[in-house]
């Protein structure tokens, strides 16, 4: 068993000194490593109609190129990179990460069919499955756990901007130079980002604003496994978040091909609008829920799993009439509000997540949380999606796709309210609000 340090207070000073701005700089790094992260990934949703034509795919294999080309990364690489995370230098993986699933973007204009596509894709998913982990444990060891979420919050902006990056800088670089093309030249930044990380960013003393008593050296796999495995609160977050992730991995990858299809325009087009419609929601959306979350745990910590059970429920009624919607502009319009509503929900989620577990557990934690995420929300709920849209089409036409979608996400929002809902229940039935001086 790993030996106990002595322990630290939340919120007393930390060892090493630094500018304050510097935390603000770290966190604007790991925000656009998540940036990159996400375009990279969802550029492909861009170009999934010319890819298709190209190589004569149908939606249930498209389906499988956006979820489980990632999941069979996080199976192999999220779990080792999670545990290095919890004892190394973790901005050393975050660099390294980024360098990697860069050149593996590129590699996706090389593609000669399905299968080629969809190993450079798995090689794409080292992004979340080995920089998610650790970037989220340095946060938490930069900012005290009554400003986490709002950190977190702005670190989810990475993700809403990576989305509208995807759509917008590839649906344009596509139109200039084509589909290949536009995969090469977006992993060119990642290499940039990856040096300054290496370069510009110091490790955070690990565990710094951990409540007194916390374990801050790793232990081992079993008995992190079993410590998590029996921690209620983390788990009900953990599922909450992997069906409730359904909503937004639809609305990322399948919303522009929905566009194409509903509304007979141009790749450019979809580019611009659809990348206006996430950039209006997807910047306040998260940066307010996160500081509702923080305004609302003071009163009650349940919020953390309150909240976001409530926002994947509520974000089904404007989507529903976005899907519905006969022109376009009421389309983006609804649509923006329910992707604004939706990821208004991450700052809690995220901050949950590392306010549940030791210090010494923060990195496996996310990547446990994150496998499920990639194995429910992209590898079963994007498959789903076009499986069902496959299945639609003869009956519904080019608005099967849409139906699908909606029906997938009502049911994603659902479950998640429920399990939402008994994750604060075992608050305090676990003693999780008592550790937490909220009892």
């Amino acid at each position: 068993m790993a030996s106990l340090p002595a322990p630290r207070a939340e919120g007393s000073a930390p060892e090493e000194t630094a500018a304050p701005w510097y935390r603000w700089y770290v966190l604007g790094l790991l925000i656009l490593t998540l940036l990159f992260s996400v375009a990279d990934r969802l550029v492909f949703s861009i170009l999934i109609e010319p890819i298709k034509a190209e190589f004569k795919l149908t939606d249930t294999q498209l389906g499988l190129l956006g979820g489980a080309a990632f999941t069979v990364t996080y199976m192999f690489a999220g779990f080792p990179a999670a545990r290095l995370a919890d004892r190394s230098v973790r901005k050393n993986i975050v660099a390294a990460a980024i360098t990697f699933w860069s050149l593996m973007t590129a590699l996706c204009g090389a593609a000669m069919g399905f299968w080629s596509l969809f190993l450079a894709r798995t090689g794409v998913g080292v992004g979340e499955g080995c920089s998610g982990p650790a970037s989220q444990s340095m946060i938490a060891d930069y900012f005290r756990r009554d400003e986490l979420a709002r950190a977190m919050g702005f670190l989810t902006v990475g993700s809403a901007m990576g989305t509208v990056t995807g759509l917008m800088a590839g649906g344009l670089l596509a139109e200039a130079f084509g589909w290949r093309w536009a995969f090469v030249l977006m992993g060119l930044p990642g290499m940039v980002i990856g040096g300054l990380l290496y370069l510009t960013v110091r490790e955070p003393q690990r565990g710094r604003f951990a409540p007194a008593g916390s374990r801050i050296e790793q232990t081992s796999v079993r008995e992190t496994l079993s410590t998590l495995l029996a921690n209620r609160v983390y788990l009900g977050i953990v599922m909450g978040y992997a069906v409730q992730i359904m909503i937004g991995y639809g609305m990322a990858f399948w919303m522009a091909p929905i566009m194409i299809r509903q509304f007979s325009v141009s790749v450019s087009d979809v580019a611009i609008y659809l990348g206006l419609a996430f950039m209006i929601s997807g910047l306040p959306g998260p940066i307010l829920g996160g500081f509702i979350t923080d305004a609302l745990t003071r009163r009650d910590e349940r919020w953390r799993a309150w909240y976001p059970g409530l926002a994947s429920l509520a974000c089904a009624l404007p989507l529903w009439f976005s899907l519905q919607a006969q022109t376009l502009w009421p389309f983006l319009v609804l649509f923006s509000i329910a992707y604004g509503i939706f990821v208004s929900s991450q700052a809690p989620i995220m901050s949950g997540i590392q306010a549940a577990v030791e210090p010494s557990q923060r990195g496996f934690a996310v990547a446990f949380a994150m496998f499920f995420n990639n194995l429910i929300g992209q590898a079963a709920g994007l498959g789903l999606i076009g499986w069902l849209s496959d299945s639609f089409q003869p009956t519904m036409g080019v608005r099967g796709l849409g139906a699908a979608m909606f029906t997938v996400s009502f049911g994603a929002g659902l479950v998640a309210l429920a399990i939402f809902i008994w994750t604060a229940a075992q608050m305090r039935r676990s003693g999780y609000l008592e550790r937490m001086g909220r009892a």
